[in-house]
């Protein structure tokens, strides 16, 4: 098996993982993986295609720019501009970006502040963070519908081969240095969310402590 092979199975399988989650509602969402280093290129999903369904067709090979490395009628994402981001700026592997209700509301409920903060969460251990009270903070950048925009305000938030960035009332990017390490902090993101938010119903008036 060629390492695109082996990226395309990689990349499908954390597609497969995601839809079964139902985190990619009306074609929402996509997903990246890098096959090359030198130069950069990465698979990316087809704009417009049903991710709960596994075809030829899911994914295609783009450059550092972007653009398709073959001839073929298939379309980027939307969001290909901040893969590239993530592409660029680290040494990060894979890249994943979804739309789901709780990350939607985390996003409107504190992006005013610009960012949302976690502290003495069990799973902020998935960002490899392991200091006693340390502090998870994740930015919140404006949902810019110009995508060259959106990216560019993206980036300034792209440090380290882990992360992640909320779009409000968008969805969250978040990357790693491989399929499994993307999908362990996109996972723990949201749990992180929907634990917050379930807390807000029992205390409406308490959010989260300013640290």
């Amino acid at each position: 098996m060629s390492i695109l092979e082996s990226k395309w199975e990689e990349l499908a399988d954390v597609k497969a993982e995601l839809a079964e989650r139902d985190w990619f509602m009306g074609t929402s969402g996509n997903l990246a993986i890098k096959v090359n280093s030198d130069p950069v290129q990465f698979l990316v999903t087809a704009s417009g295609k049903d991710k709960r369904k596994r075809t030829d067709e899911d994914f295609l090979l783009v450059d550092l720019f972007g653009r398709p490395v073959e001839d073929t009628h298939l379309k980027p994402s939307a969001e290909t501009l901040l893969h590239v981001e993530v592409y660029r700026k680290t040494n990060a592997g894979c890249s994943l970006h979804v739309h789901t209700i709780d990350n939607n509301v985390i996003s409107e409920v504190y992006g005013d502040r610009g960012e949302v903060q976690f502290q003495g969460q069990e799973l902020i251990k998935a960002f490899n963070i392991w200091e006693e009270d340390a502090v998870l903070k994740i930015p919140i950048i404006p949902n810019y519908s110009h995508i060259p925009t959106l990216a560019k305000a993206f980036s300034e938030h792209v440090e380290g081969d882990t992360g992640a960035v909320l779009i409000r009332n968008h969805g969250i990017t978040v990357w790693g240095r491989n399929g499994f390490e993307a999908k362990k902090i996109l996972e723990a993101t949201e749990f992180l969310f929907r634990y917050q938010l379930r807390l807000l119903e029992h205390k409406p008036f308490q959010l989260f402590k300013v640290v």
